[in-house]
């Protein structure tokens, strides 16, 4: 198999078909021709199509005083997604500490380079939403809240040489403490989720699938 097409920091999977035309007393004729490549994912496969759950707590601690706990729970329906489709994130989040929190979800796309031994990372901000600041005793409860995916480079994950892993993080934003968070890991494919289950496609059949990912610039800080 081929690795889908990609351009990172560190390296890029390009791919390209040189052809020449040798003639006879003459300069031969040079063209080259670059082609893109997609390793299609179906997002409707069984590992895909499960849910991602977690919970996490914690206590604020000053010197000898402690608050109550602040909670999180989160989940979302499937692991895979395709640009362009919205993530229902269902949360909870009870703050019974006494600072204003914040409850945020975030989309980062990490991408992992190897060579000679060595691993270089980089970890940018794909997408990302804000819920409402919560005071003492306050619970916020997201009832599919939508991020939506923008047009990014499929996941690769069979390459040698290069990886590129997606992940969810709902988290509590706490002023002057480490923040509260959690992890869903994501697949973003190329083959869209089909209501009747999984189905194969050519790729004739996938040649309208939105490449605005090849040349995108991710933004790499949140806010």
């Amino acid at each position: 198999p081929l690795a889908t097409s990609f351009e990172g920091r560190h390296g890029s999977v390009r791919y390209w078909v040189k052809a020449e035309l040798h003639r006879p007393w003459l300069l031969p004729v040079k063209l080259k021709k670059e082609f893109t490549v997609f390793e299609h994912i179906d997002v409707n496969t069984p590992l895909l199509l499960s849910p991602q759950a977690g919970t996490k707590e914690k206590t604020l601690c000053c010197w000898l005083c402690t608050s109550g706990p602040i909670s999180l729970s989160a989940k979302i329906e499937r692991k895979g997604f395709t640009p362009g489709e919205s993530i229902q994130i269902f949360a909870e989040i009870e703050n019974c500490s006494s600072p204003m929190v914040v409850p945020k979800a975030t989309i980062y796309q990490t991408q992992a380079f190897y060579a000679k031994g060595k691993m270089k990372e980089v970890k940018q901000l794909v997408a990302n939403l804000r819920g409402e600041s919560l005071s003492s005793g306050k619970t916020e409860t997201w009832n599919g809240k939508q991020l939506k995916i923008p047009p990014v480079s499929p996941s690769i994950l069979d390459c040698s040489i290069i990886r590129v892993e997606y992940s969810l993080m709902v988290y509590v934003d706490i002023p002057g403490a480490m923040d509260l968070f959690l992890n869903l890991p994501l697949v973003i494919g190329t083959i869209p989720l089909h209501p009747f289950g999984s189905r194969t496609s050519s790729v004739s059949s996938q040649g309208s699938m939105n490449m605005n990912w090849l040349g995108l610039t991710l933004p790499e800080r949140l806010e």
